[in-house]
C-alpha cells in the first residue's frame, strides 16, 4: 500500500485556524478519538470533493503525552519527545502543555470554520480547548512586523525531503514533526526602529525582500542565526507555515510559528541558534521584540496511521 501523509507541505492559505487541545482522562477518550481521526480523513476528502479549488484541508499532530495516554504504540517515532525549554541568557523557548495540534487552512474562510465546529463538538466531552487563533495572509506573506515571511522555505520536491520522515524511520515513514510557538509582538518597540534598523534586525530589505550580504548582514540578525547547517556543511531547511494574527482595538499582534520537519533536531538546533545564539550569547535580536508564549512538539502521522488508529 502506497504511504499517503497529511498535507503538510502545502503553501501558506489566506486563511488558517490553529487549535491545541488537552485531553482529558475517562472511558469515553478511545472511542472519541478514533472518530477524530475517521473525522479528519472525513473532512479532508469532503473538502476536496466539493471544493476542489480551495486548497482546503486539515493536519492533525499528536503529542507525546497523548501518545502515550491513548496507547497508539509501543514504539514512538524516533524524535517525539515532550520538548524542553531552551533557556538563552535573555530569551526562553517556553515549553508548554498540549496533547492535539489541527491546522486548517483554505482560501475560503467558511471551509475551516465549519471543519473547527465538527471537531470541536467532537471533542468537546473528553478535551480542553487550550488555544485557538485565526491567522491570515497579510498583504504579500508578510509578518504584522512588515517584513516577507518564509522566504527561505524549499520548494518543489525539497518540500517532502525536508518535511516528511524517509527510510531512517521506516515505521513512521511519511509522518511528520510539527513544532509550534505563539510569538507576541511589540510593535511600540518594534516602530520606534527606523527601517534601515529593523533591516538590520531581519537581515534583510523591508520592501523587496532582498537578504544582505554576509559581509553587511548582522551575525546577529534573524537570518544568519535561523538559517542552519548540518555537520557537513549542508544546508538544513524546514518548511513553515507561519501566519499572522492580531487584534488592533487591544494592541496584541503576533505570529503563531509553524515548522514542519523529517527531523526535530533540524528545528531544535535553529531555536538554540536563536534563542542561546551562536556562539552562546550572540541572540537573534528579534526575540527583543517577539517573545514565544508557547512551545510544543507534535507527531504528524500519515493518512494510512490516522485509517488505522479509527479502527
Amino acid at each position: 500500500m502506497s504511504i499517503e501523509s497529511q498535507n503538510v507541505t502545502d503553501y501558506p492559505n489566506s486563511n488558517t485556524i490553529f487549535m491545541v487541545w488537552k485531553l482529558n482522562d475517562g472511558p469515553q477518550l478511545k472511542e472519541a478519538f478514533q472518530q477524530l481521526c475517521a473525522l479528519i480523513l472525513n473532512l479532508n476528502n469532503s473538502a476536496f470533493n466539493r471544493f476542489p479549488d480551495s486548497r482546503a484541508s486539515c493536519v492533525m499532530g499528536i503529542g507525546f503525552h497523548a501518545w502515550k495516554k491513548l496507547n497508539l504504540s509501543t514504539t514512538l517515532p524516533k524524535e517525539l519527545v515532550n520538548f524542553e525549554e531552551i533557556k538563552g541568557v535573555k530569551h526562553t523557548a517556553v515549553s508548554t502543555s498540549g496533547d492535539l495540534h489541527f491546522h486548517l487552512r483554505a482560501d475560503n474562510n467558511s471551509l475551516i470554520f465549519d471543519m473547527a465546529i465538527e471537531i470541536s463538538k467532537l471533542l468537546a466531552p473528553v478535551a480542553e480547548s487550550i488555544l485557538e487563533i485565526h491567522g491570515f495572509k497579510y498583504w504579500d506573506a508578510r509578518s504584522i512586523l512588515g517584513f516577507v515571511d518564509g522566504t527561505e522555505n524549499p520548494h518543489g520536491e525539497d518540500r517532502d525531503y525536508f518535511a516528511k520522515i524517509g527510510d531512517e524511520d521506516l515505521q513512521y515513514k511519511g509522518g511528520s514533526y510539527l513544532f509550534v510557538q505563539k510569538y507576541m509582538h511589540n510593535m511600540d518597540a518594534w516602530k520606534g526602529l527606523s527601517t534601515e534598523q529593523q533591516e538590520r534586525v531581519i537581515g534583510r530589505s523591508k520592501e523587496n525582500d532582498i537578504e544582505m550580504s554576509d559581509t553587511v548582514k548582522p551575525s546577529n540578525s534573524h537570518i544568519a542565526l535561523a538559517n542552519i547547517e548540518g555537520e557537513n556543511g549542508e544546508e538544513l531547511k524546514i518548511v513553515r507555515d507561519n501566519m499572522p494574527f492580531g487584534s488592533p482595538s487591544s494592541n496584541e499582534f503576533g505570529t503563531y510559528f509553524i515548522a514542519y520537519s523529517s527531523t526535530f533536531s533540524t528545528t531544535k538546533k535553529m531555536l538554540t541558534n536563536m534563542f542561546v545564539g551562536d556562539p552562546p550569547g550572540n541572540y537573534d535580536r528579534i526575540l527583543d521584540f517577539s517573545t514565544a508564549v508557547t512551545g510544543t512538539l507534535f507527531f504528524v502521522p500519515t493518512r494510512n496511521m490516522l485509517d488505522e488508529f479509527s479502527g
